[in-house]
């Protein structure tokens, strides 16, 4: 009977330097976008609606930052 160990790292360790890497790469592309979404969602409220939510057009990109 044969055993496969699909838990051992690769040859020399690179492997998952380089998953980590894409993994933080494809993190920061999502929150780029969805900081863009909010704040883009946010800049087509008007003031009156911005005020009902407790907001002001200069709060829009902290918000969006998180």
């Amino acid at each position: 009977m044969a055993v496969f160990d699909a838990h051992r790292p690769a040859a020399f360790g690179t492997a998952p330097r380089r998953a980590n890497l894409f993994a933080r790469i494809l993190s920061a592309v999502a929150e780029w976008n969805d900081a863009r979404v909010t704040r883009n969602a946010l800049s087509k409220l008007t003031d009156r609606e911005l005020d009902d939510i407790g907001l002001c057009r200069g709060d829009i990109d902290d918000v969006a930052r998180g």
